[in-house]
């Protein structure tokens, strides 16, 4: 199983970091390994002083493709969750910086947070859905499937030109504005269309 995220997707976060907009989706792979059991909570890695957390809607494939066409992206996924990106801010931008890969800052263990639960798509309208966290039951991020820059057709068909998507891939498709960092003790909220479908306490 693959763990794929956009970055830069929404263009009020890439105006909070001070980012580039990008021509073309912009992705990075997580291992397996980042992903959480339901219900652990998230330990802070004592190698970062700057974890933030980054809500994201989640694409699950549900077949294998390659090369897809984007007309046809959308047989690719029938189910939608939530997930967290936790990223080590410090760290990556010591990457940027000297110009490395981002992975030690995104793919550490447990930086993949994802819903107890997948929406069926049939169940969404995929233009306009809502989705937001709360830190310690105060909303710090909102965001709508509307504000993408690349559509979930467009990011199945860019990424499926260099890697070959299977049945549970995971693909998370960037976070909007107001991210931040995370302190011990907080709890995170995150909620599809006002369901609750993820939590997780930080230690």
């Amino acid at each position: 199983m693959k763990i794929i995220c956009i970055g830069r997707n929404y263009l009020q976060h890439i105006n909070e970091l001070n980012n580039k907009k990008p021509e073309n989706p912009l992705f990075f792979l997580k291992p397996e390994t980042a992903i959480q059991p339901k219900g652990h909570p998230f330990f802070i890695p004592d190698y970062s002083n700057d974890i933030h957390y980054e809500i994201e809607l989640v694409l699950k494939i549900n077949k294998v493709g390659k090369h897809i066409e984007e007309q046809f992206a959308h047989k690719y996924f029938s189910e939608i969750g939530i997930g967290i990106d936790f990223t080590a801010r410090d760290i990556q931008e010591k990457c940027k910086k000297e110009g490395l890969p981002w992975e030690p800052a995104k793919g550490f263990d447990g930086s993949a947070q994802i819903s107890t639960k997948f929406i069926d798509k049939k169940n969404l309208k995929l233009n306009s859905i809502n989705f937001k966290l709360k830190k310690n039951n105060v909303t710090v991020q909102d965001g709508n499937s509307k504000d993408m820059i690349f559509s979930f057709n467009k990011i199945i068909s860019f990424i499926s030109k260099y890697y070959t998507l299977k049945i549970g891939d995971l693909i998370y498709t960037g976070t909007p504005s107001g991210v931040g960092k995370v302190n011990k003790n907080d709890k995170l909220t995150g909620y599809l269309n006002n369901e609750e479908i993820l939590s997780v306490d930080i230690k």
